[in-house]
């Protein structure tokens, strides 16, 4: 097979050396031992609910100790069986206070079956790495160590402590108390500081071409909502108008022709000012004229931006069907139909009134609308000069003429967790990835290899300018 370099004519490429697609030799020890530290990540399974990030965090901790780091500075937190959490400091002279990189270690369920390669190895192929957690979070996670190796063998002298914290249960917005909620509760010290880095946004491309680079300051709340309907049941052979499934299945069905209201703020308003100049002619000005006013529910700029699934998470809170069941045998009525609804509801929308709208949509007393997890609020975080300043000059080295986006996650993270702790968070990865292309949480989960060895170049540019020294 005909050899094919890929090979950047940026600064990045300079710093961080070309790639070979065909060759691993190519690799320079340094990127060798970033892979190496990715690929060993990728395949200790970390599934949140049957997986191991103990095993994973102890990993992360060998590799920082044999990198020539302090074994007093590397900790491995361990909050119960197969659940651990990583620990590390970069010292630097004291003068300003410490910058936290979070990055979670467990991931979601990936089944053989739904996959075209195994998900819990590192497949690269068709220039991208393949695996289950490449994208959500072990990429960051990886970068984050294999940066900080470099940064102590290098003699890197910051000016502040850098530390690392990889978390377990973020995947659950750690619903057991033992990620990161567990780290602010029992070792609030170890990981204090001025301000974190966490996943959130990225760089998004458009047909392989560097559009905009997003920083996340804010979050939808994530709530879930069970529906059920309990019935007396019978025998099948007796069939009544009054069915638990027939029920639920109609206020589904409502729920799913629903659509809340048009809702902005200060971080929305700014990611589509911003963006609009980048977007087609006709998408430009539906961005513009909702920027303009409060615009009518059925105006065509907002129905035509709606119809983006992703513009329009960012314009109004959703709700969704994620979960069903229903029955108990095959030869009987059924005395139970339940479905589990995902809310991503708008920052400063109460979560009692999404409820109340949830009942209305149902608009049945006989569907049972039950809150089974509560909302965490967190204030967006400030667009701190600092950072942004440093995120723009870097932007324009590795990709020149885009624009710098503040975004709302659709998504959740535990920043929120650390922005109500008082530590303001931003979310962003340096990461390439393919406008509409995101397979998070899906099959054949995936990042570009070009994309990876640019986005740790960048971290660790990006966190030496925040950091200081020499």
């Amino acid at each position: 097979m005909r050899k094919r370099m890929v090979c950047s004519l940026t600064l990045l490429a300079l710093a961080a050396g070309c790639w070979s697609e065909a060759n691993a030799q190519s690799l320079t020890s340094r990127q060798q031992r970033t892979r190496d530290i990715y690929q060993e990540l990728i395949e200790i399974n970390t599934v949140t609910a049957t997986g191991d990030t103990l095993r994973a965090a102890e990993a992360m901790a060998a590799r920082l100790r044999a990198g020539g780091f302090d074994p007093a500075d590397v900790q491995v937190l361990s909050p119960g069986p197969r659940k651990g959490n990583l620990v590390a400091r970069l010292r630097g002279s004291g003068a300003r206070k410490p910058i936290l990189l979070l990055a979670h270690i467990d991931v979601v369920e990936a089944r053989r079956e739904d996959w075209s390669t195994d998900p819990f190895r590192l497949i690269e192929q068709d220039s991208y790495f393949y695996g289950r957690g490449t994208l959500d979070q072990k990429y960051m996670a990886a970068t984050f160590v294999a940066n900080l190796i470099r940064y102590r063998q290098e003699g890197y002298q910051p000016d502040r402590d850098i530390i690392l914290a990889l978390e377990t249960d973020e995947e659950i917005l750690d619903a057991n108390q033992q990620g990161i909620r567990w780290l602010l509760a029992n070792h609030r010290a170890l990981i204090d500081a001025e301000f974190a880095l966490n996943e959130g946004a990225g760089v998004g491309l458009r047909d392989g071409k560097p559009v905009r680079n997003a920083v996340q300051t804010a979050e939808k709340m994530s709530v879930q909502f069970q529906l059920e309907v309990t019935n007396r049941g019978g025998h099948s052979s007796i069939p009544v108008r009054d069915n638990a499934i027939y029920r639920l299945a109609e206020g589904l069905s409502r729920l799913s022709k629903f659509t809340f209201p048009f809702r902005i703020n200060e971080t929305t308003r700014a990611f589509f000012g911003r963006i609009a100049d980048s977007e087609p002619e006709q998408t430009a000005q539906d961005m513009r004229a909702i920027l303009a006013g409060t615009p009518d529910p059925s105006s065509l700029s907002l129905t035509r931006l709606s119809a983006n699934p992703l513009y329009n998470a960012q314009l109004r809170t959703t709700c969704v069907a994620t979960l069903l069941e229903g029955g108990h045998a095959i030869n009987a009525l059924p005395q139970l139909a339940r479905a589990g609804v995902n809310c991503r509801i708008m920052p400063g929308e109460p979560v009692d009134e999404v409820q109340a709208t949830l009942v209305r949509v149902m608009a049945d007393d006989q569907i049972k609308v039950t809150r089974t997890t509560e909302a965490v609020v967190s204030a967006p975080s400030a667009l701190h000069e600092e950072i942004m300043g440093a995120i723009a000059t870097l932007t324009e080295e590795f990709w020149p003429g885009i624009p710098i986006i503040p975004t709302m996650s659709a998504g959740a993270t535990d920043g929120s967790y650390l922005r109500n702790a008082g530590i303001p968070t931003y979310g962003h990865s340096g990461l390439g990835s393919e406008l509409g292309d995101n397979r998070t949480h899906g099959r054949d989960e995936r990042v570009l290899v070009k994309s990876f060895w640019q986005g740790q170049e960048y971290l660790y540019r990006l966190v030496k300018m925040l950091a200081g020294g020499k």
